[in-house]
């Protein structure tokens, strides 16, 4: 090799670099703050939230395959996260008695392989139909693995579930010879899976089944006109996304040694449809963030107050009705103006709704929490803490104040909202005159 054939092959290696920088910036940041956070959030709490957000985003992540990538609503994904949990959770008991021997840290696969077997099965059934009869079908899905959970108690344990010990189960084999029982060892092991599952999911995205996969989401005919059967692409992501909810059953299995019917039940369907539609299907790192926000609020709310589900359902009901893009819609709205250098005339109408939001979050939570005071409190007279003060829910004149403070929140928030509109209207005509929108 000559010195200019040399000179050349070096510059366009180092031309190179920042080209591949620049494509993979966000995965490789995504990776770094994986493994940095638990040095961050030390205490054994934090990390135990954080492997279960984990676990969370790969399920979000696997139901945005059928809803965000195949159009498919389903209210029963539950099934294959908590068939693959039970799987692995009988597997790990096979290992700790002797009878069998596999690495704790290729269990997820156990799981996995479950999910995928039941996916195959009950999605030969389900992907014949479409639309809201598909919906009306997982829901029946689900309801029946729910009732066989209370009568094969063989399988799923009955009332008080299967359970395990991962501590054995690693002694008797690993991998890495470690006995996962800090958090922090649980944490990474949720983490390389969680990390692999992303990546899986995101390439499939890009594969002729995943571009298939929404092209009969939006247009079945179109799809079956050029030659594919909408079926056949419904079935097989129904079943892909069995797997990787099976492979989340497993991880949350190993995590807390415990499994029980509520795991394939409608609560936790519920749940993952929350967090995938106010993260976002249309984007996939949506229903990551939807994860991320929900596992976090589920904590701090159940701490805070008993009626956490009641936020959850106005959360979404405020999400459907005002944006049904989630958070990553709202996010990606902002790309535009944000490379153009426009969002900084959005800044003041944003600060100046603020205020009003707040003023009617506090009327709205002091509502709430007196009225579910008054609901479930043995003494309602009792004096309650609400935004550290004390309230009594008995005295009108709480509610009275509470009501004022709502009204005035909202009168403001609706004079506040429209000047948001209007600087939106300024950007967008902007952006029409460059050529941009």
């Amino acid at each position: 090799m000559t010195e200019q054939t040399m000179e050349q092959s070096a510059k366009s290696e180092a031309a190179a670099a920042p080209g591949f920088l620049r494509r993979y910036a966000l995965w490789v940041a995504g990776v770094v703050i994986v493994l940095v956070l638990p040095y961050i959030f030390t205490s054994g709490s934090a990390i135990t939230m954080l492997t279960q957000m984990g676990v969370m985003v790969i399920f979000a992540l696997s139901y945005n395959m059928l809803l965000g990538q195949g159009g498919m609503l389903s209210f029963g994904h539950a099934v294959y996260f908590g068939l693959g949990g039970f799987y692995t959770l009988h597997a790990m008991n096979a290992v700790i008695n002797g009878g069998w021997s596999f690495p704790l840290e290729l269990m997820p696969l156990i799981g996995g392989l479950g999910g995928l077997g039941w996916g195959i099965l009950f999605g030969w059934v389900s992907t014949k139909r479409a639309g809201t009869t598909f919906a009306i079908i997982s829901l029946g899905v689900g309801e029946l693995v729910a009732a066989s959970a209370q009568m094969f108690t063989d399988f799923f344990g009955g009332e008080s579930g299967i359970t395990t010990n991962r501590v054995d189960a690693a002694h008797q084999m690993s991998l890495l010879s470690l006995n996962y029982g800090p958090n922090i060892q649980i944490y990474y092991l949720v983490a390389v899976w969680a990390v692999a599952c992303t990546i899986l999911m995101y390439l499939l995205t890009g594969t002729p089944l995943g571009r298939m996969a929404n092209a009969v989401r939006d247009n079945p005919e179109r799809a079956q006109f050029v030659g594919y059967n909408p079926r056949v692409v419904r079935f097989a992501q129904f079943s892909l996304s069995g797997f990787f909810a099976g492979v989340a059953g497993a991880l949350f299995a190993i995590m807390f040694e415990i499994l029980t019917a509520e795991n394939v039940g409608a609560t936790q369907s519920g749940m993952v449809l929350l967090m995938t539609y106010i993260g976002g299907v249309g984007v996939f790192f949506g229903p990551i963030i939807g994860a991320i926000l929900i596992t976090w609020l589920q904590s701090s709310l159940s701490s805070f107050s008993e009626a956490w589900l009641l936020y959850f359902g106005l959360m979404f009901v405020l999400m459907v009705m005002y944006a049904p893009s989630g958070l990553s819609g709202i996010i990606m709205s902002h790309y535009l103006p944000f490379k153009n250098g426009l969002v900084r005339r959005l800044l003041p109408s944003y600060a100046l709704a603020v205020i009003p939001t707040l003023v009617m979050f506090v009327g709205a939570v002091s509502i709430i929490e007196m009225g579910y005071h008054l609901s479930t409190s043995y003494l309602p007279s009792r004096p309650m803490g609400l935004f550290w003060i004390s309230v009594v829910a008995t005295d009108a004149w709480s509610w009275i104040v509470a009501v004022a403070i709502l009204l005035v929140g909202l009168a403001a928030c609706r004079w506040s909202y429209r000047r948001v509109g209007r600087a939106w209207d300024e950007v967008n005509e902007t952006l029409v005159e460059r050529g941009l929108a």
